[in-house]
């Protein structure tokens, strides 16, 4: 169908699981569920890949053992991973602390830095993913935009994302600016913005657009794990606007997505989310 390129991070998530919700000063007993494959470009790439997308990740792993079975995973769920690059430092695993309800906290180490390099020929792709503090990713969506759709995450600090399709959630924006919120997705996107999307969780999604402002329901999901919806709600967004759907109704279908990706302990997509597309293709 479409040509999707991905900067984003790739990850090793390593799952501990609570027994109660985070308190300051707290003692908590946990259950190590182990390492997954997780990071924006997993959780975006593989439902865009399982919808029939040919998906290109861009990214950063060590040249060590973890980084190796990163880009082994990522490969073998259908992603390209041949312009993932390599740092000489460790490849380091990403801890999710999970409570009994659903929510999570992560934490991470500094990642080294990423300089991405010359940009491709934007002709060649149909949309832009952006969700990575790598070096250079301003310059690339910058460069992308009178060529392909650009969405981008709104990054937790103030920096530039040139983008057509602005994302960020309600959580993330708490406190975050006395502008009107068209207003400040414009300058963070700059005048190309088209839609500024805030993500509601089970409330659903409010669209910002110059014209006004518009609210779209989420589909009703058990939360079992929220870790990777943000990324799977872009990557059904995506799907719905690369396949020609109107903003709202490619709203609506990425509501269906993050459905599916509350509702799985993965922070990959979930195997139901394959048999939707499924059944959705046939």
């Amino acid at each position: 169908m479409a040509n999707i390129m991905l900067i984003a991070n790739l990850n090793c998530d390593r799952i501990l699981q609570l027994n109660k919700s985070l308190k300051i000063g707290g003692r908590y007993h946990y259950d190590d569920g182990g390492r997954r494959l997780g990071g924006g470009g997993a959780n975006t790439g593989i439902g865009l890949e399982w919808a029939g997308h040919s998906v290109a990740l861009v990214s950063q792993v060590g040249r060590d053992e973890l980084g190796d079975w990163l880009l082994a995973q990522a490969s073998v769920n259908g992603l390209d991973c041949r312009r993932v690059s390599r740092h000489h430092g460790q490849t380091c695993e990403i801890m999710l602390l999970m409570t009994p309800d659903g929510e999570r906290t992560i934490i991470r180490p500094q990642r080294p830095l990423f300089q991405l390099a010359t940009p491709p020929n934007w002709q060649e792709w149909q949309a832009l993913y952006l969700n990575s503090s790598a070096e250079g990713a301003a310059s690339w969506s910058k460069s992308a935009l009178a060529h392909t759709l650009v969405v981008a995450q709104l990054a937790k600090d103030e920096r530039p994302r040139p983008c057509h399709i602005l994302l960020s959630s309600q959580s993330d924006m708490h406190e975050r600016t006395e502008l009107s919120m068209w207003d400040y997705g414009r300058r963070i996107a700059g005048d190309t913005l088209k839609y500024f999307i805030i993500t509601e969780g089970g409330q659903g999604a409010r669209l910002y657009h110059a014209n006004g402002e518009q609210h779209v329901d989420a589909k009703p999901a058990e939360l079992v794990d929220s870790t990777g919806a943000g990324d799977v709600y872009a990557a059904g967004l995506i799907h719905g606007l690369v396949s020609g759907l109107t903003i709202a109704q490619a709203m609506q279908e990425a509501a269906i997505w993050g459905a599916f990706a509350v509702a799985s302990e993965a922070s990959i997509p979930s195997e139901n989310l394959r048999c939707y597309l499924q059944g959705s293709h046939n």
